[in-house]
Order: C-alpha cells, then sequence, then structure tokens
C-alpha cells in the first residue's frame, strides 16, 4: 500500500501590533543567523 502525503496551507493575517513584533523577532533571526554564518566562515578559512 502506497503512503499519500497530506499537505496544509494556512493564512496569517497579523494586526498591526503583532507585524510589529513579527518583524523584530525575523530581525533578530536574521542577524544572530548571519552572525554565525560569518563565524563558521572565519572558521573554515583558518584550517
Amino acid at each position: 500500500m502506497a503512503k499519500q502525503n497530506k499537505a496544509f496551507k494556512f493564512r496569517l493575517y497579523p494586526n498591526k501590533e503583532q507585524k510589529i513584533q513579527l518583524a523584530k523577532t525575523f530581525g533578530c533571526v536574521r542577524f544572530v543567523y548571519n552572525k554565525m554564518l560569518e563565524e563558521r566562515k572565519e572558521t573554515y578559512e583558518k584550517l
């Protein structure tokens, strides 16, 4: 018997305060990701 995959799509409609909080959160996430990527590249270059 074949396995059947299911997918669900959701759409969020944040209010003004939620939009601001999401923007701040994703801004922090992007900063941390880029900082760790930079450290990883520097470590790789030293080897």
